[in-house]
This record gives structure tokens, sequence and C-alpha cells, in this order.
């Protein structure tokens, strides 16, 4: 393959990327993306690592500890060297080395209900993540829908506009023949003014809510973003044939905020065990080995007899005196050497201790009280969480059926304001209508189609709640 060829392949591929980048976005490809790229969800995720830490730092307590000192020292001046328990004046070097282990035997279960108290609270934080990509999921569905509601908007509205615009003209044909009065032309290029600042209105509504979504999604810029539209039925209402409370019996089973609610009940009953635990001894065993060198501690390098030294007389009664002499030895001494001294100055030790608690301040107790306060406000919260999800449900359930009512309602009044129109159209157009009752006449109809997409849109986000709440995956399909 030559130089040209790989070119072309390469710029075929750009190309092809940046349709690619153009597609619409469908509302799954949108969940999907927040999901992987969100930086709140990436920092919900990492919260959920800080708690599954804390749970291996709890078990990992269970194990000895161990801890190791070494030294390197020189003392000047009169000191007590601690391997000799001599004085010594001039400079000495030491070493010090020296290990410790201890491992807690009972201390009232406290480190076990660490250990559980910190599994639920990752349970807990788990659900809190994914709790907070379903809010997320359910905010981007809302300004999806959003778009999807003012691109019909635009629609209908530029509609609206060239109906009027294609009457200016027949009118001002009109006008010029001299068959209709200027003022009635007015009127209706005064309409198509307003029409056109209703459809620039849309539309800039439009702009921002595409520029709304992409930042939720994080999107380093919304130029050429854009979103599918899907065929949407409204007719099918499989939310409305649950009732709120079998919905709410499924979601307060399975929902995350719930659940979480629940672990956090739980955990705080973990904890209220851990403040009880501190009424109970404690037993611990501990062990240590020690050793050292000291540049004082000194030995006996070598010996040397002195002359004798003349120390008296002995005297012995009729034998002639003799002289008593003495004999003295000179010592050199030297350091004892290092590895001795490191073997000689070994030292371990082993202890079990018991402690006993007796009085501190009424620390305990007030731990315990308060664990209960805690443990009871944590209840309060699941229900209060159970209380929020079924006022959501049943409002959802109720705003969803007012919606449908209002939808097919807003469609029989569309379909009446339609004919309406339509016969006011042909009115106008023979010239038995005048503009004002003609304006009316479309007022009517834009308001009732406005009514019919507001309802349309409401219904169908509610009833994707609902759908959430039963289970089933954020979708417009």
């Amino acid at each position: 393959m030559n130089q040209r060829h790989v070119f072309l392949l390469l710029l075929a591929l750009l190309f092809s990327g940046g349709l690619y980048a153009q597609q619409p976005w469908t509302l799954e490809q949108c969940i999907r993306h927040a999901h992987a790229n969100n930086l709140q969800v990436k920092q919900s995720a990492l919260l959920v690592e800080s708690a599954r830490a804390d749970v291996l730092q709890s078990k990992l307590d269970l194990l000895p500890g161990l801890t190791a000192n070494a030294s390197h020292a020189y003392n000047y001046g009169q000191t007590v060297d601690r391997y000799t328990n001599q004085f010594a004046t001039s400079r000495v070097q030491s070493n010090n080395f020296y290990l410790q282990s201890g491992v807690t035997l009972f201390n009232g279960f406290q480190k076990l209900n660490l250990i559980r108290q910190n599994t639920l609270n990752l349970l807990a934080s788990e659900k809190d993540a994914e709790k907070f990509i379903n809010d997320m999921s359910l905010n981007i569905a809302t300004f999806y829908m959003q778009v999807l509601f003012y691109k019909e908007l635009v629609v209908t509205r530029r509609n609206q506009l060239d109906i009027t615009l294609q009457q200016t003209e027949r009118m001002r044909k009109l006008v010029d023949a001299g068959s209709m009065a200027s003022g009635e032309l007015f009127m209706l290029e005064a309409q198509a003014a307003g029409e056109e600042s209703s459809l620039i209105e849309a539309e800039n509504n439009l702009e921002v809510s595409l520029l709304t979504l992409s930042q939720l999604l994080d999107l380093p810029s919304a130029q050429g973003f854009d979103v599918a539209v899907p065929v949407l039925d409204i007719e099918a209402e499989p939310a409305l044939q649950v009732t709120p409370d079998k919905i709410f019996a499924y979601a307060g089973a399975n929902m995350p905020e719930v659940k979480a609610a629940e672990y956090r009940l739980q955990g705080s009953e973990r904890q209220l065990n851990r403040a009880r635990g501190t009424y109970y001894p404690s037993i611990a065993l501990s062990g240590s080995w020690g050793t050292g060198y000291s540049g004082a501690s000194q030995i006996i390098e070598k010996v040397t007899p002195s002359d004798p030294v003349l120390v008296g007389y002995a005297i012995n009664p009729g034998i002639a005196d003799y002289e008593v002499y003495s004999y003295n030895f000179d010592y050199t001494y030297k350091t004892k050497p290092w590895g001795d001294q490191i073997s000689d100055n070994n030292n371990q030790t082993i202890g079990l201790y018991l402690t006993m608690p007796v009085f501190n301040g009424w620390q305990s107790r007030t731990a315990v009280s308060k664990a209960k306060i805690a443990m009871e406000n944590s209840r309060l919260e699941l229900e209060l969480e159970k209380q929020r999800l079924q006022k959501t449900i049943q409002q959802a359930w109720a705003d969803a059926r007012a919606s449908l009512k209002n939808y097919h309602a807003a469609n029989r009044k569309l379909d009446a304001t339609r004919e309406s129109f339509r016969y006011a159209e042909q009115k106008f157009s023979v010239g038995v209508m005048t503009p004002v009752d003609y304006n009316n006449a479309k007022k009517d109809m834009t308001n009732a189609e406005s009514e019919v997409l507001q309802s349309k849109f409401d219904y169908l986000f509610k009833t994707t709640v609902l759908d959430f709440y039963m289970g089933n995956p954020i979708t417009l399909k």
C-alpha cells in the first residue's frame, strides 16, 4: 500500500468518525455515557473504595502488631551506662535494638463489631452510589424529554408561521388588487411577527436544553450535539395498570436509598454493641526482645605481673625476721566486642495483661446512650426514606393519570379547534371572516397544540419514573 492509499484511508476514517460523532444520541446512549464519564459518578465510586479500605483495615486490626526500634548514639559527659551500671565520663558509643509485638485477645468484641459495622457502611456506600446514578439517569431523562418537547414545539410553531405567511402573502395580493383594506394586511403581518417571535423563542429554548443536556453529560462542547427522536407510543398504559401500593411494595424492597438506610440502621446497631463492649475487661498478650551495645563495657585484654614491692616484715620468735613482698598485676582493658555484647545483652519478655474498667467519668455510659440515640435516628431515617419514596410514587402515579386525561381531552379539543380553524380559514379565504376572528381561531388551535404537547411529555416522563420504580430500565422504546 503506497502513501497515497494510506492518506486516503486515514481521511476516510476521519470523515467516518466525524459523521459518527454527529449522529443523534439516544436516551440509552446518554445514560451510558454519563455512567462511564461523569465526574460525580467517579467521585461516588471513590467513596465506595474508601469504605472498602475501612473494612480491610478493621480486619487487619485483628492481627498482632509488631514494632521495631534501633538506635545509634554517642554520649558525652558523665552518665550511668545502662549495660555496666557504672559511671562513664568519656564519649560512649551505644547501639540499641528492640522488637515488640502485642495482640488483643478480648475487648468486649469491639473489633469484631467494628468489622461488621464497616461492612454495613460499605454496603450503604454502594447503595448511595447506585442512588446517585439513578438520580442522574432520571435527570438526564428529564432534560432529554425537554429537548424532545422543544423539538416538537419548534415544528408546530414553524408550521403555524408558514400558514400565517401564506395567508399574509395572499392578503397582500388582494390589497394590491384593491379587493381588501390595508388594515387587514397589517393585522396578519403583526400576527406573523408574533408567531416568528414565538418560533425564535422555541428555537432558543431548544438550544438551551441541548446545551444543558450536553453539560449534564460532561461533553467538552455542545457543537453538533443532538438527540434522536424516538417513536413515542402514548396509548400504552402499563405503568397505570399497576397500583401505587404495588409499585411501592417493589420499590421499597429494592430501591438503593431504602437499602442504604437499612444498612445504616444495622450499622448503628453494631455501633451500639461496640459501645457496650467498653464495659467489659480487655485482655492483651504482649512480648518483646531487646539487646544492645555500649562502648563503656570493658573486658581484660592482658594481665602483666609487676616487680615485687616490700610491704613489711614477718616476726618469727626465735627465728630471724624476714621481709614480706607483694606481687601486683597490671591490667590492660579493651571494649567488649560488639557481637559478644549483642549476645550477652539479649533479653526477652512476655506478658498477659488484664485491664478492668472501673471508672472513666461515665464515658462508656455516655457512649452507649449516644449510640442508642444514633440507632433510633437511623430507624427514623429509614421510615422517612420509605415515606419519601411512597409519596414520590403516589404523586408520579397521580400526575401520570392526570396527564393522560389531559392528553386525551387536549387531543379532542385539538381536533375540534383544527376543524374550527379549517372552517375559519375557508371563510377567511373567501372574505367572509375578519382577520381578528381568523387570528382568534388560529390562537385556539395553537393553544390546543401546546396543551397536547405539555400533557404528552408530562405523561411520558411520569410513566418513565413509574417504570423505573418497578425495576425497568429508563428507556423511551
